[in-house]
């Protein structure tokens, strides 16, 4: 009785000690896994790192499922990825919220915009400059205050005044020494003709909401996209700042996408509605992705 004590004593200490070590070389990626014994909640999504495409660091020298000279063409949001639109809205919707003496915290106005953008928009279709006027007017609606016909003809027109971000006119330039350049964007022409100015590029098109009677992130939009770009779908790189209008219906389209995440990490959504979307690959700015295309140092 002794001798079988001993020897199942033995072999429990002997199971205790081989699955410790399986555990331990299964952690360092050099043993067996344990996966079939238990199962663990799986982690939490999150975006990819920036510079990165299938959450890899990229650099040119490395391979990767983006060929980017693959490409002919490359399409742009505007507003949020070459102009920063976030100071843009703020700037010029806050000396509106002074002169009524109304106060609301930078994003929850932000939050404020995305929302009542996006509703109008979805929407039959009205200008651009008609789209800023309702936004500022369910503004006033929430924050309990009603704008003048000035304060909404100069929060239409203030587009016009919005900065483009530091990276964008280097970059684009460089772009465009490999790349013909195409804009799709919410907004008039005539405002974006203002932005570009700003800019300080030409694009090889200019694709906007009035000349194709809706907004993003209407399929439709997408279609004009695939239909005049003057390339194969499938040698086309849209590239954006927002999930919501941009990144989520390209890949919906099965155009390859280019997430700029301008905001990296900042609180809030920013002025777009929440939306799950998986870009292709990603970058922080736009000077990131001249880089990975080799068009600059």
């Amino acid at each position: 009785a002794d001798k079988a004590t001993l020897a199942l004593k033995a072999g429990l200490c002997f199971f205790r000690i081989s699955f410790m070590s399986c555990s331990f070389f299964a952690i360092l990626g050099a043993g067996p896994s344990l996966s079939y014994l238990f199962k663990f909640p799986r982690p939490p999504q999150v975006a990819p790192p920036a510079c990165s495409l299938n959450n890899v660091m990229l650099s040119r020298d490395e391979d990767s499922n983006m060929n980017f000279d693959h490409f002919e063409c490359v399409s742009f949001d505007c507003y949020g990825t070459l102009i920063d639109w976030e100071t843009g809205i703020s700037s010029a919707i806050r000396p509106v919220l002074e002169a009524h003496e109304v106060s609301a915290g930078h994003h929850a106005l932000l939050q404020l915009f995305g929302e009542a953008e996006a509703e109008i928009q979805a929407g039959p279709y009205r200008s651009y400059r008609d789209v800023l006027k309702e936004v500022l007017s369910q503004i006033g609606d929430v924050l309990e205050f009603e704008p003048s016909r000035n304060e909404l003809e100069r929060f239409s027109a203030s587009v016009m005044n919005w900065p483009a971000f530091t990276d964008s006119s280097q970059a684009l330039r460089a772009l465009a020494t490999r790349y013909r350049l195409i804009i799709l964007s919410n907004i008039d022409d005539d405002l974006f003709r203002s932005s570009q100015k700003l800019l300080g590029v030409e694009f090889d098109h200019v694709f906007t909401a009035q000349q194709i009677g809706s907004y993003k992130p209407s399929r439709q939009n997408f279609e004009y996209l695939i239909q005049h770009a003057g390339a194969p779908q499938h040698r086309i790189l849209h590239v954006a700042q927002s999930l919501f209008h941009d990144i989520a219906p390209a890949n919906a389209m099965g155009i390859s996408t280019m997430w700029v995440d301008r905001r990296q990490g900042a609180a809030g959504l920013g002025a777009t509605p929440s939306v799950e979307a998986a870009p292709d690959a990603t970058v922080p700015d736009l000077r990131s992705l001249a880089v990975l295309t080799g068009t600059m140092a």
